[in-house]
């Protein structure tokens, strides 16, 4: 027999000191991108003498350690991501980034390190489990893609899971809350680049010049104009150009103007109708204005989808474990992005977010958010993710999604 869930929080208890040890040694050590080798080294140090086989990834510092159990059953993969943020830190913890330019701004610190957690709890029962769990450290979530080069080296073939789950903290969310919804969870994130050539000349006779400013100013519009009038609210879509440049002087009209921007869609309808409408758009304003137009969409993650009968099982095992007020479901997607959407792709499972704001705090949507310097976390809630991990694996070995 398994753990029951309500002794999973007493053995996440007992874990607390080496998790928040972990976290924070990760926290103040961050590395960026898909080779994050000191953080790995840290992960598998920490993992060190258990009944794990460890596979690593050829093209990342990324890792899975699978622990199969003392009978054959399902597969349960448990992700939790490790890279960090190009972003300064301004917390003044005790144990804020040593490196400049560099931060946990994304709790991925946190992840790893109830993963870790949630491993060692589990290896100590591999005599009563049926089934394998793969637990799955992953760098490059912050924009590279770094799950699916993992998938693509081939870590999760063997053993194939039967179901996937991650954990993503959130400083803005009631501290100890669960909370995560079926379908659409997070949006795809492409990033949208364009550049827009004119003729450039003597800002006091643009007569004799093309000025591509106004051009990219119409095509932003008309941009906007298009998202706003032509998606249906009930499979909505974000575009948001982020960034102009042009220009070099006041005197002087620019031959070109450069644009970023984002565009995140729920489904891959409104992905596809987005991308052609801002080619399409980009292209036909700067011809109608003799301007020429280059535009480059930058595929990012597909939208993160749940499957409800995982949800199901997330919402059950946070009510058994932390009681009917530990669970709430979210009444929208929200517009970010995670590459955890690749695992969700190809195996069913759900992404569940844990609040870590201070229990005291009253409003704490006002706190900093993910992706800020001065994002913190309260570090007490952190016990919740890994009880919840062992849950997780635990209860589908048992009983699949019933």
């Amino acid at each position: 027999m398994t753990l029951l869930n309500t002794d999973f929080t007493a053995a996440a208890a007992a874990e607390f000191a080496q998790t928040i040890a972990l976290r924070r040694a990760i926290h103040a050590d961050p590395e960026i991108g898909l080779h994050c080798t000191r953080t790995t080294a840290k992960l598998k140090a920490a993992l060190e003498g258990l009944p794990l086989e460890i596979r690593d990834s050829k093209s990342t510092s990324g890792f899975v350690a699978i622990l199969r159990g003392a009978q054959p059953g399902r597969t349960v993969l448990l992700r939790g991501d490790m890279d960090a943020l190009p972003i300064q830190e301004e917390t003044g913890l005790p144990f804020a980034s040593a490196v400049q330019g560099a931060m946990h701004a994304c709790g991925h610190d946190t992840h790893s390190a109830m993963l870790a957690s949630a491993a060692r709890i589990l290896c100590a029962q591999q005599a009563s489990l049926a089934g394998t769990i793969v637990f799955m450290f992953q760098p490059g979530e912050e924009g590279y893609h770094g799950a699916r080069f993992m998938m693509e080296d081939g870590l999760l073939d063997d053993p194939r899971p039967d179901a996937a789950f991650a954990l993503h903290i959130f400083p803005t969310i009631a501290g100890g809350l669960v909370t995560s919804r079926p379908g659409a969870l997070l949006a795809s994130t492409d990033a949208l680049n364009a550049t827009i050539r004119g003729k450039g000349g003597h800002a006091a006779m643009p007569y004799d010049a093309i000025d591509p400013i106004p051009v990219a100013c119409e095509a932003v519009t008309a941009a906007q104009a298009f998202i706003a009038r032509r998606t249906p609210f009930f499979d909505p879509a974000i575009l948001s150009v982020t960034s102009i440049h042009a220009g070099t002087a006041y005197n002087i009209v620019p031959d070109t103007v450069e644009l970023k921007g984002t565009l995140r869609t729920l489904s891959d309808e409104r992905r596809v109708q987005g991308k052609a409408a801002f080619e399409r758009i980009v292209r036909q304003v700067a011809a109608a204005h003799e301007c020429e137009a280059e535009v480059r969409i930058d595929e990012g993650y597909p939208a993160t989808r749940n499957d409800p009968r995982a949800v199901a099982l997330v919402e059950s095992i946070a009510t058994d474990l932390f009681g009917a007020e530990g669970y709430q479901e979210m009444p929208s997607p929200i517009m970010g992005g995670e590459d955890f959407a690749y695992v969700l792709r190809e195996i069913p499972g759900a992404m569940a977010f844990v609040g870590v704001a201070p229990p005291e705090e009253a409003a704490p949507g006002q706190r900093a958010p993910l992706h800020n310097g001065k994002m913190t976390v309260h570090e007490d809630w952190l016990q919740r993710g890994v009880a919840l991990h062992c849950a997780f694996a635990t209860r589908f070995l048992a009983r699949g999604f019933e």
